[in-house]
């Protein structure tokens, strides 16, 4: 059953002969029973905090095809931005000994998963990380320099009014695209004029956050949305005050999506390579 029958010299008629058996019965191997006895079970943790999000759709999609290519199997949480859930998962994962875990963390709990590492589990994260656990490795872009391209692309064409909608405040990569909106504002001397808003990666936050800045006295001339799923809800709250873009205002996403492509007119982003994160 394991694949080794010349190993042992277990000759070919047999293994036929336990072969059709086990067609017959219909019998599937027991994965715990086979974890107990060679101290691995072949799969594979994978928490991610939104499996809506067409970036972590994307990420997972990876890990999961390329966990293939070395005969694992992958076990997916979705943490829905909870810490909560965020470490039941965990938990969850270390009952079902998973060989390792792969996270993308929704919270600031750098001792959560430290304390997951120092029990012998291997684990990366990606897309966040966490500052003050400096022995977990991580695999993410370079939020703060992606935010900085975005921002002095809008002041080269001439934007002096930028809102920046935000996804979850404390999150690494919002915390660092934040920065970088700010440092590059601050460095064209409009630190005054710095303006950030918004609490989470949602269609909803974006399209409620962009309404209200349109209706200000002074309207922003651009926006850049720190997400893909903010930037949908941009696009929806433009069109229904009767904007265009790029004509009447100006946006930018911070993530890639497929649906931008679609778009009149497509939407200029900063992408993030998902194929190179998850591999």
């Amino acid at each position: 059953m394991s694949g080794n029958a010349a190993k042992y010299r277990i000759s070919q008629r047999t293994v036929a002969r336990v072969t059709e058996e086990v067609k017959r019965c219909n019998y599937t191997p027991s994965l715990l029973a086979k974890g107990l006895r060679t101290n691995r079970t072949d799969t594979i943790g994978l928490l991610i905090p939104n499996i809506e999000n067409s970036f972590f759709a994307g990420v997972a999609g990876v890990v999961i095809r390329e966990s293939r290519n070395y005969n694992y199997k992958v076990v997916v949480v979705d943490t829905q931005e909870d810490e909560r859930n965020e470490q039941d998962g965990l938990s969850a994962l270390l009952a079902r000994r998973v060989d390792g875990i792969v996270a993308a963390p929704c919270g600031s709990n750098s001792e959560l998963f430290a304390s997951v590492q120092e029990g012998g589990m291997p684990l990366v994260l990606i897309d966040r990380y966490l500052p003050d656990a400096g022995m977990l490795s991580y695999v993410t872009t370079d939020n703060y320099r992606g935010a900085v391209m975005a921002t002095e692309y809008l002041l080269e064409n001439g934007h002096r009014r930028i809102a920046c909608i935000q996804g979850t405040p404390h999150s690494m990569p919002v915390r660092d695209r934040v920065r970088g909106f700010g440092d590059t504002l601050r460095a064209h001397g409009l630190g005054d004029r710095i303006v950030v808003t918004g609490e989470d990666f949602s269609v909803q936050n974006g399209y409620l956050e962009t309404k209200l800045a349109l209706a200000r006295e002074e309207r922003p001339t651009a926006i850049f949305a720190l997400s893909n799923l903010i930037l949908l809800g941009v696009v929806k709250a433009v069109h229904e005050s009767g904007l265009r873009i790029p004509d009447d205002i100006s946006v930018v996403s911070f993530d890639d999506n497929m649906l931008f492509n679609y778009l009149d007119p497509a939407i200029t982003c900063i992408g993030q390579p998902t194929d190179e994160i998850g591999t």
